[in-house]
């Protein structure tokens, strides 16, 4: 069943989609600076279809997989994308300084996205837009790590609330969600309403239900990063203990991640083998990243977040270790260090299921 003209119901539950119903409520309006210094207002974007986000300018996992949906969904907008706007709030009240934000957007290759604001202001300001949104938001006052909503409000150009839905798990297949969250942007745009955006057609190829402990560890088979003509296939490391590790070069914390899996990879020796994959990072900058790193164990390229989708990362890094018979045995989000990761081995190992 279509839900919007030009999102099938398959897209919608990708996006965990809530399409709202006339009369619409107007989108609360707020004022904060955004990540060039210069006031930002939702009132500013009359006239265009805003998708807006709160995010923790101090995340590199799961908001990391954010940045690439809407590089992605700027992509299969083309033109379009001018009349659309990703407006982003920061979550992190701990963390209020533009150039907090500035850093944040220029870490995740958002810099380049003429589209892409992402406005921050003192905590008060920040806690009182979160509130008018019934975004829930918490910062551990020690650590300062937050946790926050994960809710996209697709408002139109009218200002008025028209959709909502969510980030999370299921936008680690970013050709999926990205071509979706475009398609319900320009679907809110006057005379737009069923016009294709890029991206692949439909949904349905997502995965039926996340990668299970204990059950089979979903197959796959990739090219090498920045070597088309090789592929490298799950199956092919059958026999052993295998690591398999998410990442992307726009995500500080894995590029922080990268030598202590180099040096478990050189510790561990032929008994565990290692696969690292590039989730949908531009070409370019992935393979320098792997240049410097010294890596040696393969890497491979997910240009379309399929293989993340299929595993359902709940950010990056995320690392899956794999049983010698296929079964999946471990899923871990956020960074190893070498120590960490050789002692859940040897303890997997010494303790086989």
């Amino acid at each position: 069943m279509t839900v919007e003209p030009g999102i099938d119901a398959a897209t919608a539950q990708l996006l965990q989609l809530d399409v709202l119903h006339a009369p619409l409520d107007n989108a609360p309006d707020f004022t904060l600076t955004g990540q060039d210094g210069k006031p930002v207002s939702l009132s500013h974007y009359r006239g265009k279809s805003v998708v807006l986000s709160f995010n923790d300018d101090q995340c590199q996992d799961l908001c990391t997989l954010l940045a690439q949906d809407v590089t992605e969904a700027n992509r299969d907008l083309g033109a379009a994308a001018a009349d659309v706007v990703f407006l982003s709030v920061n979550a992190n009240t701990a963390h209020p300084a533009v150039g907090d934000v500035k850093a944040w957007t220029e870490d995740h290759g958002l810099a380049s996205e003429p589209n892409w604001v992402f406005g921050t202001g003192t905590p008060d300001q920040l806690t009182a837009v979160a509130a008018k949104y019934h975004v829930p938001i918490g910062v551990d006052p020690q650590t300062h790590d937050v946790v926050h909503g994960s809710e996209l409000f697709f408002i139109n150009p009218a200002g008025k609330e028209a959709a909502i839905g969510q980030f999370g798990t299921e936008s680690a297949n970013t050709a999926l969600f990205a071509h979706g969250m475009a398609q319900m942007a320009v679907d809110l745009v006057p005379g737009r309403p069923g016009a294709t955006v890029g991206g692949p057609a439909s949904s349905s190829a997502a995965a039926a239900k996340p990668a299970e402990l204990g059950q089979a560890a979903p197959g796959f088979t990739l090219p090498g990063l920045g070597k088309t003509g090789t592929r490298t296939s799950l199956d092919g490391t059958k026999g052993k203990y295998t690591v398999v590790n998410f990442w992307a070069s726009t995500c500080t914390a894995c590029t922080q991640e990268m030598p202590d899996l180099q040096q478990a990879h050189q510790d561990l020796g032929s008994s565990t083998a290692f696969l690292g994959i590039d989730v949908a990072d531009p070409a370019g900058q992935a393979t320098d990243l792997a240049a410097r790193s010294g890596t040696t164990y393969p890497l491979l390229a997910d240009t379309n977040g399929t293989t993340a989708g299929a595993y359902q990362i709940s950010g990056l890094p995320f690392t899956a270790i794999i049983a010698p018979d296929g079964t999946l045995l471990v899923r871990h989000p956020g960074t190893f260090t070498a120590e960490q990761l050789e002692y859940v081995l040897h303890t997997l190992e010494n303790n086989p299921q």
